[in-house]
Order: C-alpha cells, then structure tokens, then sequence
C-alpha cells in the first residue's frame, strides 16, 4: 500500500487477552515491549555486526533509573502491518535486518486460530556488497507470565521434538485466581523455543546475559555478575529472569540471505471457567500437550505462512476495493485485536465457545453489546465464532439465574463466566432494548451468511420472546441504557429504536429461514409499521435540518443512526432510502479533525460507529471522506495504546477503551460490499 500509516501502537504477539504484547512506540527500540494494558511485558533484540553491537528491540537495560549507556539503536526503515504479520526493518553496519512478528489466526481452522503460539523470524543480509560476520540474541522476561513483577517465577529448559523450549511460570500456579480488567495472568508457562542447532545457544537466568552478549558475542556472564539458580523462585522486579537465545549467523555476503525462526507460545492449562466448570482452550481437543503445540508450530511454519501471506492479500484486495488504501490500514490494524480479544473453547457438549473480554472498559466476558458491534470480520471469515459468542447468552438466559424477559449484557467478569455481573442484575441497570435487538440480528446474520440453522431452531423459544419485546417496548424505548452507556441513561433514543425495529425484522427473517412463512410476514409488516412511525417520531422539525433526532420529541438534536446500517445488508428495505443518504450529507458536514461525533451532546465518537454510519452511504468518495479522519486518528494520536474505539473527534485524544474485540466492526464495509451469502471464509 501507498499509505505510511503510524500505528498508535503495533502488534506483535496476539493471541487472546492475556497473550497479547505490543510496541507502544513509532520505533521497537524506543521503549520496552507491553503487554496491552500498558504492563511492560518486555522483549529485546541485540546484534553484533562484525563485532559492534546494535539493539533492534526493547532496552538493554532492565531498571532504567541506573546509570547505564544502551548500545546504539539501529536505524528502522519501515514498519508494516498487514492482518496476520508485523514486518521491522532496519539498518545497521552494511547489514539490513528484517523482524517479522506473525500470529497466524487463520480462520478457515479453529485449530490453529486458538493456538497460542505466535512467530518472531529473523532475515539479514549484506547491503554494502561487503562480508559481515553477524551475531543475533533475542529475549523475553518472566514479566510475560505474572500480574505484577513482585511476583515470583521459576525456569526451566526442556528439550523435546528437535527443540530446545524455555520456559517461565508463575511459582504459585492458582489457576483461574482471578478476574479483572487491568489484570495479566499468572498462571500457565510461558515458553520460547528454537531448533537444536550448532549455531544457536539459548539461556535461563538474569537480564545480565545481555550485556555479556554485548561484551563477547557470547552467553558467558563474568564471573562477578550475580547469576540465577534456576531451582529457585526469582522475584521478577528484583532478579529481572530472561528467557533468552542467541542466533550466530556466521558470514554473509552478497546476495545471500540467512533466516532464523523462534516460537513464543503459552500454556494457560485452563483458559475460562464457565457456570462452575474449568475449560481448557480449545486447542487442548485432541489432547495435544504443549510441546507437541511448540512442534507442530515449527513443524508446520512454512505451509502457515503460505496461506497467512494468501489470507493478507485476499482481505487487503477487499479492503482496498470497498474503501480505499486507508480503509485497508484501518482493517490490517483490527483484524488481530478483534481476535486476541477472545478466547476460543469449547463446552461440554463439544461447541465451540468465543468469550470477548471488554477490555478497559469494566472486564465482563461474552458481553452481548461487544459481541454486536464486532460480528462483521466474523460474519465474513469464520460464521461459527459469531454462534461461539452467542451460545453463553443463551445458556444463561435460558438457565433459573436469569430472572428477566429480555436477553442478558453478559455472563461474567474475564475469565469467570458465572453469571451476569453488569449492574448486580438490578433491572434499572440493564440494556433491555439494545441486548434483544443485537441478538436477534446477530442471529439472523450468522444464519444468512452459512445457512446453518440448528442453533437458531434450538433457540427459536428465546429469540421469538426477545422479539415480542421489541414489537412491545422497541420502537420508544424508556429511559434506559443502550450500548454507549457512557453517555448515560437516555429516554427514546431514536437509534436504539432502530436497533428494535431491526431485530423485530430479523426475527422475520429467521422466520422465514425456518419454513415459518406466516410468521415472518407478520414480522415483517410490523417492523414495517414500526419503521413508518419511527420515520415521523425521529423527524426534526425546524427548517434546514432534514437529519434525524438523537430522542424523540428533542429538537435540532443529531446521533449517528449506524443501526440501519442492517436494512441495507439484509435488504429488508424498511426504511426510507431518502431519509438514510440524507442523514449521510449530514454526518459529513459535522466532521471534526477526526471525524463525526457519536451525537451533539459531546464531540468524542466511537470509531466503529462512525464506520457503520459512514457504510450507509450510496457513494464509495462518501465512505472514504467519512472514515479518512479515523485514518488520521490513529495516525496522529497521542494515545498510544491498542486501537482505541473511543476518542475526541477535536483532539484526537483517548476517552477511553482500547484493545477491544468492537474492532471487527471496522469490516462492515466489506460485508455490505459482498453481501450476506458470499459470507465465510473459503
């Protein structure tokens, strides 16, 4: 792409919430490694060429307060992000490197989507037309497997499979301990593995190491260096444990080409508790123990990056045809998030579950108004994940604990999945209207997009109830919460209302998809009826102002309507054209530095609303006008942290939020472009 996008912050490992690290910096030098809180969870990179050394990742350092000089960084050239893969360059000495960072959540396999192992590969090669001798060490820290660093680790090496695997685990393994928003795990193992080979060495014990490698181009400390004992525990903060290896590359010159591979990846043992029972992720089917996970990883690395390369080129193709250059940034910086927010595993009678983590916002897993906003990408590469997010809802409202008529926020705080902890379960505290409306048109589009019509055939008691509340309470909602709780308790919310309206069509359609032709007519028309009403409730009034209201009955008031954004992709034709590109016109005579407020209360947006209401548009220079300022908050913000979804549309300034799953719904363009039946990854 012609595009030089600035990340806000760039992934590098992205597996699920709590193995996700990323470089929060415009250079990997700059600072250390995070984890996706904003925890160091760090990684540094050195290299010797022709005996100077260079860093490439991270700090040298552990405790920057302590007077020490870093080895020169060397000079980065670029940096890319595609879907699947982080691509580094640099300079340095006549010799470039590449870095690649690859998590290869492939779609078409649940398998290898839940895989938590993730690649760091290495290329270099002369830039000079000169022989260099080069040296490569690289390293992660005990940081990776606690919460805090005044925690404890262990180490290990074990050799299994052609592989030397290091590994570092908390030295109290509570699993499943706790829950929580700001929270990283401690349990499981963290583990870091390379080819048994002649020119690799690798290393347990202290951050030392890196500075014997600097001296020497050996893993060699001095002997009055303070070293590990590796059968004790070791305070992270204090004995700063590394899992470390070094790459000798030997010579290189002309226009050869050496390449090295290292596999991070982590056990959790159990991945989520649900209502009482521990489930393992759902890579553990087939009872593959975590070194056979490490060796097939490696075994398998050049077919996967085969088809990630594919994958990259098919959905940046996509991106690109729907919405330009910048759209393509915009979905190559979503796709791992999206996922990396879950976690996949499977129930006890062997479905496939995908529980979100609302990641700073309150930590509630399998959050419904979550799910909702992300279902695009999911709908379009994998229709199963969209059922895997559902399925704890309905086991839940459909269980004795959920007392109300309407569907449930969510079922737990990450990684408990117990029961619904938003609001304590008191009904004033609830989203009634939002949580029906987003499951049923969850529902309808997941049976759209791969036909597949068991689930909603077993569920049909619930979805046919939740819909008669919408037909009862949808189209004027009451005073209550709907997804952008943030903004407050809100009385006839013109959107929400839509929402209603749809999932009182959706409902049709799976009516209709059931062979239940009288039902989905009669659906249909009152959606229809609903729609009709709700085109004169949401009518401003004064002249001039041909949008609709953000609440029925408040004049020259504005919202972001992006909940009909499903009657152009189910083709329902519900609502007036006319009255959709007019709201268009006006939402891009409201755009700020950085795009469209969510209404007229505040000028802060939410980035995927603002890509569904821009996907309303008939004109692809509308979509691209209203989604480029997007672009340029990532671009430019100061905020750097994991895509935050939301942020002041003047300053460009984090609100809150960020490394959200809501991100999938950044692909929503795409599904629109393709429509529902050319859906699923093929």
């Amino acid at each position: 792409m012609t595009t030089t996008l600035r990340p806000p912050a760039v992934p590098l490992v992205a597996i699920d919430p709590y193995f996700s690290v990323w470089s929060m910096a415009d250079r990997l030098t700059d600072d250390f490694t995070r984890h996706w809180t904003g925890k160091r969870n760090a990684m540094t990179g050195l290299i010797r060429i022709d005996g100077i050394p260079w860093r490439f990742a991270g700090r040298t350092e552990p405790n920057p307060e302590q007077y020490y000089t870093e080895p020169e960084a060397m000079r980065q050239t670029g940096v890319q992000v595609t879907p699947l893969s982080t691509t580094y360059r640099f300079e340095a000495g006549g010799v470039a490197l590449e870095a690649v960072f690859t998590s290869p959540l492939l779609p078409d396999s649940l398998e290898l989507l839940s895989r938590p192992a993730s690649y760091v590969s290495f290329r270099v090669h002369s830039i000079d037309g000169k022989p260099h001798t080069v040296q490569i060490y690289f390293d992660v820290t005990g940081e990776w497997c606690v919460n805090t660093s005044d925690q404890k680790v262990i180490l290990e090496k074990e050799q299994s499979d052609g592989l030397t695997v290091l590994k570092a685990s908390h030295a109290e393994q509570q699993v499943l301990n706790a829950s929580g928003d700001d929270h990283r795990i401690d349990w499981g193992t963290l583990m870091l593995a390379v080819q048994q080979m002649s020119d690799t060495q690798t290393w347990i014990g202290s951050a030392q190491i890196r500075k014997a490698f600097l001296r020497s181009g050996e893993l060699k400390p001095a002997e009055w260096e303070p070293q590990l004992e590796t059968s004790e525990a070791h305070e992270v903060r204090a004995a700063q444990p590394v899992l470390g290896t070094l790459w000798d590359c030997g010579e290189i010159h002309g226009e050869e080409e050496k390449s090295h591979l290292i596999v991070l990846a982590y056990d959790d043992i159990y991945a989520i508790e649900y209502f009482g029972e521990k489930l393992e992720a759902y890579w553990k089917k087939t009872g593959q123990s975590a070194l056979e996970m490490v060796a097939a990883a490696y075994r398998e690395y050049a077919e996967i990056m085969i088809r990630c390369e594919a994958f990259d080129q098919r959905l940046l193709a996509d991106a690109i045809a729907a919405g330009g250059e910048k759209y393509g940034d915009i979905l190559s910086m979503s796709y791992r998030q999206a996922i990396a927010s879950h976690k996949l595993v499977l129930d006890s009678e062997g479905q496939p579950l995908f529980m979100s983590k609302e990641c700073f916002s309150n930590g509630c897993i399998a959050t419904v108004d979550v799910s909702y906003p992300s279902i695009p990408m999911f709908l379009l590469y994998q229709p199963e994940l969209v059922r895997g997010m559902m399925r704890p809802i309905m086991k839940y409202a459909a269980s004795d604990a959920w007392p109300f008529e309407f569907a449930p926020h969510d079922v737990g705080q990450y990684p408990l999945a117990n029961g619904q902890v938003y609001g304590e379960n008191a009904r004033e505290a609830q989203m009634p209207v939002e949580e029906c409306g987003n499951m049923l048109v969850m529902a309808a589009a997941v049976s759209l997009a791969d036909g597949h019509l068991e689930f909603v055939a077993e569920h049909r008691q619930l979805l046919s109830q939740w819909a008669d509340y919408l037909l009862e309470f949808g189209l004027d909602p009451e005073n209550q919460l709907c997804t952008d709780d943030f903004a407050g308790h809100l009385a006839r919310n013109a959107n929400l209302s839509a929402k209603a309206i749809m999932g009182v069509a959706s409902y049709s359609i799976l009516c209709g998809l059931l062979g239940d032709s009288a039902e989905a007519d009669r659906y249909l028309q009152a959606a229809k009826n609903m729609a009709a009403q709700w085109a004169q409730l949401a009518a401003n009034k004064g002249e001039g102002s041909p949008h609709t209201k953000l609440s029925f009955g408040s004049e020259d008031t504005w919202s972001l309507k992006y909940n009909l954004i499903w009657d152009l992709i189910f083709d329902t034709q519900i609502f007036d054209k006319t009255i959709i590109q007019r709201e268009i016109k006006w939402y891009l005579e409201q755009q700020n530095r950085y795009g469209v407020p969510l209404d007229n209360r505040k000028s802060y947006t939410k980035g995927d609303w603002l890509v569904w209401a821009a996907s309303l548009a008939e004109e692809q220079q509308d979509f691209e006008a209203m989604i480029a300022p997007l672009w340029d908050f990532m671009n430019e913000t100061g905020d750097r942290v994991p895509f935050s979804d939301w942020y002041d549309t003047i300053t460009g300034r984090q609100i809150g939020f960020q490394h959200r799953s809501v991100v999938g719904g950044m692909f929503i363009k795409v599904l629109k472009d393709k429509g529902l039946a050319q859906a699923g990854y093929s």
